[in-house]
Parts: structure tokens; C-alpha cells; sequence
């Protein structure tokens, strides 16, 4: 297990490891303008009080919902001041979205992310724009990260499943893409090998109860029937570095369309969909897997399997029954040429409906 670090890059530092949070703070300084959620801002009060301005982050698509707070003049603070983003994925992207909105007309802000989740949001220049906002407008990849897995990697056991189930979506793109470095491939094998070793010895376990979760100022080792929450959150993080540097894929593009058609959890997509994902990819790039199943302590494939048993795996069980959704998911889903294209041969439309059946059937 690694102990807290600071990684300091081009244009970011990375602080991680618990107790770094009394550190983000230090160098977030006070009178901040915080986006956040009642449940991050219960997990972690000592963040709003440094913020002159809490900005409530509703549920909803990320580009309406940076939209919204845009057209109702939500106050953001001076042009310029940067924003801290407490919460998940969807709070951390409507962050990113504000700040590139405002960087259209004005000086772009920064933002500063303090996950609550293992999405890897905090790690990437990836993001929907604020509805009405140009397409071409940069985006906006966080300059600091504070991800203390007490946060991070807080969540009960079968929310944590679906988040690794994410995370790992990010290792297959990073580890697939035509895109993909040697630098993020490596990257990623190591995000592969702490998550897999985090779960291994949860092999036999059922699903663990929705409120299974560990108090924030618990031990890694304080509940025995989850996975090392430490591990895991590094290896989100791990994850979420390589796909910035690999761009993202097409099990990118089956997840999020199943997002956004759906109305399925980010996360639960996620997850539904891996062992599906795994297996497309090892029809195309069987050595890759091979390769990497010798270096994990669960093979990749039964390693997703297991996240989704945990999940209890219903994510998209309801497109087993609604042909016109499915079509509808299809249709939307092969028209994202570009990502699809970076792990050739492209999915076609055929091959996208039988990967959203394969997982449809096996939460049925």
C-alpha cells in the first residue's frame, strides 16, 4: 500500500493519501466559492468552512445543470477566482463545465477537485460544455486534486463496486486505444493490479449491503468485508491519469449513452457493461489481456464479473425487454464514429446492440 504523496506535473498537482485533505486546504487557502453536495459537504465539513460561497449542485445531465446555474446567474465569485469542486463525478464535471464557460468571454478559472467517488473526473480535460456554450470552447482539466480515499473511496461496498467498475472502464480505453501511450499502457497495468488485488478476496462474498459504507476517519483494514479502500482509490486515480492521456473509447460511448438515454447511474452503467467491454476487446487484442491477466491477481474478465455480482449487476437489465430503447441506445451510440474508431475494427451498430444485450441479460 502507498503512503500519502504530492505529484507535481505540467499544469497539476496530485495530492493523495489520507490526511492530505488538512493539506488541499492549506493550499486552497479561504474564501473559496465550493460546488458541492449535502452528502459530500456532511463528509467533509471542514471544506465549506473555508468557503465564502456553497453552490448546491443539483442531480441532472451535466450540461443542462451547468446551464441552469449559468442562465439563473448562480454567484460564482470574481472573474477569475478559482472553483473547488467537493463531490462526485457529476459535481466535479459541472465544476470544469462553469470554468470553461467562463473562460469564453472572459478569464478562464481554475478548478480544484476533491473527489468523493472513484469516477477519475478530477483527472481528465474531459467534460460536456454548459448548455449554449460553443463546442470548440476549451476545457477545463482540474490544477489540483486532493484525493484523500477516506473521501474517495467512502462509499459502501456496492456503490464502490460500480465506481471500480468505472475506473476499470478507464484501464481497458487506456490499455486498447489506438491512442494509447506506452507511458499511460503502464499507467494503467498498475491501476489494473491494485484493483484487483483490492477485490480478489471478495471472490466468494455476496452483495454487501447498500449502507455498508466505513466512517471517514477509519482504517483501511476497519471493514473486513470491503475491499481495500485504499488501493482502490489509488487505482482510480491511476485510471483516471491513463485515459486522460489515451483518450476515451467506445466503452466510453456504450456507457454514457446509456447514461444519458437510459437514465442509468453513471457508475451502474459502467459496470454492467465491462464484462462485456472486456470481451470485445479480447476478441480483438487477445494477446493484451493475456498479457495483463498473468500480471493480476484475478483475470481481468473475472474481475469486472465479480464487480457487477456485487452490484447486484441490474444496471441495464430493463433493455432485455424494451426494444425501442435499445434501438434508440443503438442508433445514438453508433453514430460516435470518432471514439468508436480508436480500437479498430470500429463496433458497428450489430456488434453495439449485442454488447447492450450481453449485459441487459446478465442483470436480468
Amino acid at each position: 500500500m502507498s503512503g500519502p504523496f504530492r505529484h507535481d506535473e505540467a499544469g497539476r498537482t496530485l495530492l493523495f493519501g489520507r490526511g492530505v485533505l488538512a493539506d488541499g486546504l492549506e493550499l486552497l487557502g479561504d474564501g473559496l466559492t465550493l460546488l458541492s453536495t449535502p452528502r459530500a459537504l456532511a463528509a467533509a465539513p471542514e471544506v465549506e468552512e473555508l468557503a465564502e460561497r456553497v453552490v448546491l449542485v443539483p442531480a441532472g445531465k451535466v450540461d443542462a445543470v451547468a446551464g441552469d446555474l449559468l442562465a439563473a446567474g448562480e454567484d460564482l465569485g470574481p472573474d477569475g477566482m478559482p472553483l473547488v469542486a467537493l463531490g462526485g463525478g457529476r459535481v466535479i464535471d459541472v465544476a470544469k463545465a462553469l470554468a470553461a464557460a467562463a473562460g469564453v468571454d472572459g478569464p478562464r478559472r481554475a478548478v480544484a477537485a476533491i473527489p468523493t467517488t472513484l469516477s477519475g473526473a478530477e483527472m481528465t480535460g474531459s467534460h460536456r460544455h454548459a448548455r449554449g456554450v460553443p463546442a470548440d470552447a476549451p476545457r477545463v482539466r482540474p490544477s489540483l486534486v486532493v484525493n484523500d480515499p477516506a473521501l474517495s473511496a467512502s462509499a459502501s461496498v456496492e456503490q464502490l463496486a460500480a465506481s471500480s467498475g468505472n475506473a476499470l472502464g478507464h484501464v481497458l480505453i487506456a490499455l486498447s486505444s489506438r491512442h494509447t501511450t506506452p507511458f499511460a499502457s503502464a499507467v494503467a497495468r498498475e491501476s489494473a493490479q491494485r484493483f484487483a488485488a483490492a477485490w480478489a478476496g471478495l471472490g466468494a462474498s455476496a452483495p454487501a449491503p447498500a449502507d455498508a459504507s466505513v466512517p471517514a476517519d477509519a482504517p483501511a483494514s476497519a471493514d473486513a468485508a470491503a475491499p481495500d479502500r485504499d488501493e482502490v482509490a489509488l487505482g482510480a486515480l491511476l485510471a483516471g491519469w491513463a485515459v486522460d492521456h489515451s483518450g476515451l473509447g467506445f466503452h466510453h460511448v456504450l456507457a454514457q449513452t446509456a447514461v444519458r438515454g437510459a437514465g442509468v447511474g453513471h457508475a451502474q452503467a459502467n459496470v454492467a457493461l465491462l464484462p462485456a467491454s472486456v470481451e470485445a476487446v479480447r476478441r480483438r487484442r487477445p494477446e493484451l489481456l493475456a498479457g495483463l491477466d498473468a500480471q493480476l491477481a484475478l483475470p481481468f474478465a473475472d474481475l469486472a464479473i465479480l464487480l457487477r455480482t456485487q452490484t447486484g449487476g441490474e444496471g441495464l437489465s430493463a433493455l432485455a425487454a424494451d426494444e425501442d430503447l435499445l434501438d434508440q441506445l443503438v442508433d445514438t451510440a453508433a453514430k460516435r464514429t470518432g471514439e468508436l474508431s480508436r480500437i479498430p475494427p470500429a463496433p458497428d451498430a450489430a456488434e453495439l446492440r449485442a454488447l447492450y444485450l450481453e449485459a441487459a441479460r446478465a442483470g436480468a
